[in-house]
């Protein structure tokens, strides 16, 4: 099988071309032709000496994840399927706005830390995703986008979002060589600022990507408290919310951005009370950040229901009197489950999630 020149960021790429016996200066074309032009014909990279370009014809290849079915929602949102192979099926939406375009990447084939309110953690773990699974979902939206503009090459993807299915620090080198290539300005060019990981809170790989590569950080917090969270968020038992707040603090100190966004799914009677309303006050207090405010969105099986509008509402307004800047998410893309909390693509289960059968009961407060 030919290699996958996707895998490569600049310095793997230097490194394979002086294995063909190409200096570095030809690494730097390539990755402009394969990412910034969206070129896979190394015929058409018309300023490859016709050498190298037989050799890359030899040995090397773009492989791309195959679209299993491409799907758009009312709103513009829209959804891809991908085959990853092996029976496994991934997920990608891209989500467009009046003044950005924002593309939400897979990082893993299902998702092991299994958060209670999320379908992707429901159906198990396959693996992880390479570095040219991760950086192709952006290369093939990238360029099916721009078939459809009348000017087509205006940059469709301005943000993208390490949001998808799976928990990105579980998979942290391929992930930090896709989103290396997301900022490459022989690549895609997008700013710290315009590439955001979102994770449960892996805090060692936290403090591993502050020093390797800081880029804007979202920290799935959904519960104001440890015992909560516990039944939430199951890695909290790993790391509970004192050593998450440390690290988050820590991360401030190199991140591209000046505050933390912690992401909160709104769960009736389980979440959503006045009282975690305080406790999350309390517990954000020392670290500057953005509350992100997210309505559940149901999936079968689930047992959990979205709140209530005037319990966000009411929600929302603690936070903001105690000085937090606090948004509600706007539901995007559910008519296709593209929403979050949705995506669930096909995985081969390998932690047998459906054999072990296990059970979380959380506690429901009477509305």
């Amino acid at each position: 099988m030919h290699t996958n020149l996707l895998d490569f960021d600049m310095n793997g790429l230097v490194a394979y071309c002086a294995g063909l016996g190409e200096k570095p200066f030809r690494a730097k074309q390539l990755l402009r032709w394969i990412h910034h032009n969206g070129l896979s014909d190394f015929d058409a990279m018309s300023d490859l000496a016709r050498s190298f370009r037989e050799k890359l014809k030899e040995h090397a290849a773009l492989y791309t994840p195959t679209i299993l079915s491409d799907k758009t929602s009312r709103d513009g949102t829209r959804k891809w399927l991908l085959d990853v192979g092996a029976g496994n099926a991934i997920e990608t939406v891209f989500i467009p706005e009046t003044t950005r375009g924002t593309l939400c990447v897979s990082s893993q084939a299902g998702c092991a830390v299994n958060c209670h309110f999320c379908s992707t953690g429901k159906q198990g773990f396959a693996r992880n995703l390479t570095t040219g699974e991760i950086v192709g979902q952006l290369w093939m939206a990238e360029w099916a986008l721009r078939m459809v503009r009348a000017v087509p090459d205006e940059r469709v993807i301005s943000n993208v979002v390490m949001m998808g299915m799976g928990e990105p620090m579980l998979n942290f080198d391929n992930v930090v060589r896709a989103m290396r290539l997301m900022l490459d300005d022989h690549a895609y060019g997008l700013s710290r600022r315009r590439v955001t990981l979102s994770t449960s809170g892996v805090v060692p790989m936290m403090d591993r990507l502050a020093l390797e590569l800081p880029v804007a950080l979202a920290v799935s917090l959904h519960a104001p408290e440890d015992a909560l969270r516990d039944k939430l968020v199951p890695l909290n038992k790993k790391y509970p919310l004192a050593e998450l707040m440390a690290a988050c603090q820590r991360y401030l100190k190199y991140a591209p951005r000046d505050f933390i966004t912690f992401e909160y799914c709104m769960l009736s009677g389980v979440n959503d009370s006045e009282a975690h309303a305080r406790s999350l006050v309390s517990l954000v207090r020392d670290v500057p950040c953005k509350l992100n405010l997210i309505p559940f969105n149901p999936f079968p099986g689930s047992g959990l229901a979205c709140s209530s509008r005037e319990h966000i509402q009411r929600f929302s307004r603690i936070l903001l009197d105690a000085h937090i800047v606090t948004t509600v998410r706007k539901t995007r893309g559910d008519d296709i489950d593209a929403a979050c909390g949705q995506l669930a693509g096909e995985v081969q289960d390998r932690t047998r999630l459906a054999q072990r059968g296990k059970v979380v009961t959380i506690p429901v407060r009477a509305a």
